[in-house]
This record gives structure tokens, C-alpha cells and sequence, in this order.
């Protein structure tokens, strides 16, 4: 309970289940029509969304410390993105049936989710902008960085290298270079950020 009590959104929100997954276990698909919300505890989520063609793209991951998703029920629709586990994780759900029951109670429940919505909105228009402009190591040094809210991220090289859009060699190269001057260290299937503030300076400067 500290630990969710830590998320900011969710400080004053009636929560519902607590619930775990598997490394690669679903949460929930695209399309789904069983909406609410999720906080990252351990662990990570992956996410995918269907490119045309009926191609999974994954495009990024929720670390722990971050939360995510809509609601049907408050004019919303079903589920954008499949969410698998990434590693064995830890969360906690907030059904739509627990979004209104807390709305009835507190009113500013609006303002919260409005808040959550502009974040997500934010987050998805950086990655554009991310996309264009960045060549492709600043790319991976924008997603790490981006990812890097609490502790190492349960990423391999593979699903970083997916993720940027480059190959693996590649993002290998990359991550050799940063070690090398310990602004992250590497593990098996983890990456940890150790410098942001060098990562940062390594990113403005191109």
C-alpha cells in the first residue's frame, strides 16, 4: 500500500484489486471493452497496437511508478493498445465500476482523469516529434530516459532495438558506448539508468 500511495494520481482514489502477471502474461488487448485504469507497482508493461497490415508493433512499456488508461463508462472507448506483462509484475486495477463509485464520492475524480488523459496525450505527442526529429541513438536515449522513473527496467536489448526501430547490433553499440562511461549498466533482460543528468546532456548535444 505505500507504494501505490507513492503514485501521485492515484493519493486520493479508492482502489480496487490488487492483481499479478506472469512475464508474458496478457492484461488486456486492443479493442477490449473492459476498460479502467492501472498502476505499475513492480515489474513493467509492454505495449502493443496493430499497424496496418494486422502487424504487433510494440511501441512502449509502463515501468513501475507510472499509470495508464481510460474509461467506456466517462466517455471513453475500449482498450488502444495491448498490454503484456514484461516481466513478472505487480498492480493495481481501478474498474470503471470503481471510477464512478469514486467519482460519486469525490467530484475533483474529473480533474484527475483529465489530468491522466493530458499526460497520456503528451506522452504520445513527444514520441511523434521523437520519431522525426531524433536520429536514431538519441531515439533509444529518449526512450530510456522516458522509461527511467523508478529504479532498472525489466528491457532487454531486443525489445529496445524493437522499440527504437533499429537492429539489435545497433542498440548493443549504443549501450556498450553509455556503459562505458557509466550513465547505465546492463544486465541479463535489464537495462538501469545510472546518469540522467549525463544522458540528458548526451541527447541535447546530439
Amino acid at each position: 500500500m505505500e507504494q501505490i500511495a507513492a503514485i501521485p494520481w492515484f493519493a486520493s482514489l479508492e482502489l480496487t484489486l490488487l492483481v499479478r502477471r506472469a512475464a508474458g502474461e496478457w492484461l488486456w488487448g486492443e479493442g477490449d471493452e473492459d476498460t479502467g485504469l492501472v498502476a505499475v507497482i513492480a515489474g513493467g508493461m509492454h505495449l502493443y497496437s496493430q499497424a496496418p497490415g494486422g502487424r504487433e508493433v510494440l511501441f512502449g512499456m509502463l515501468p513501475p511508478g507510472t499509470v495508464m488508461g481510460q474509461s467506456a463508462g466517462l466517455g471513453g472507448g475500449p482498450r488502444l493498445v495491448t498490454a503484456i506483462a514484461a516481466a513478472d509484475s505487480q498492480l493495481f486495477l481501478l474498474s470503471d465500476r470503481a471510477l464512478r463509485e469514486t467519482a460519486a464520492l469525490h467530484p475533483m475524480l474529473w480533474r484527475s482523469l483529465s489530468v491522466l488523459v493530458y499526460g497520456q496525450l503528451g506522452a504520445a505527442v513527444q514520441g511523434w516529434v521523437e520519431a522525426i526529429a531524433l536520429k536514431p541513438r538519441q531515439r533509444m536515449i529518449a526512450r530510456l530516459l522516458a522509461m527511467s522513473v523508478a529504479g532498472p527496467l525489466p528491457l532487454s536489448q531486443a525489445t529496445l532495438a524493437e522499440m527504437v526501430g533499429v537492429s539489435r547490433k545497433a542498440v548493443n553499440g549504443w549501450l556498450s558506448n553509455l556503459e562505458a562511461r557509466e550513465l547505465v549498466v546492463r544486465g541479463y533482460g535489464r537495462i538501469e539508468v545510472r546518469d540522467r543528468v549525463g544522458l540528458e546532456r548526451m541527447l541535447a548535444d546530439g
